[in-house]
């Protein structure tokens, strides 16, 4: 593991979070190309068109949404105009098929921007 990633999951305040953090890694991890690596304030995967970081008392699964369509872009949540998110506030609430394919369709389609590297 990356010790930059480490020492942001170390940091967290809550056990909780630094426990749903770790398993929304193992579980989101061999669905993504690339390694962890810490930036912006959180986890980024596959060249940043993927992130996961904690806010209050959840988990933002974050997508890259450059080269989505509106109708793409709709099922996830947030106001930023580069990456938008789904929220999970327990393991419980991981829908794997949507998860899944929200990760196949960004890795698909999306263009990461920030990073100058377009397309897989």
């Amino acid at each position: 593991m990356d010790e930059k990633v480490r020492e942001y999951i170390e940091k967290q305040k809550s056990l909780t979070k630094r426990f749903y953090l770790r398993s929304g890694v193992f579980f989101m991890k061999p669905f993504l190309i690339g390694r962890e690596k810490s930036k912006w304030g959180v986890i980024n995967y596959a060249d940043d068109k993927f992130y996961l970081g904690v806010v209050n008392d959840r988990i933002h699964v974050g997508f890259s949404v450059s080269g989505l369509s509106n109708d793409e872009i709709q099922i996830l949540e947030g106001s930023g105009k580069t990456m938008k998110h789904i929220k999970i506030r327990f393991l419980e609430e991981i829908d794997e098929p949507k998860l899944k394919s929200l990760i196949k369709l960004v890795q698909l389609k999306a263009v990461c921007k920030s990073c100058g590297k377009d397309k897989k």
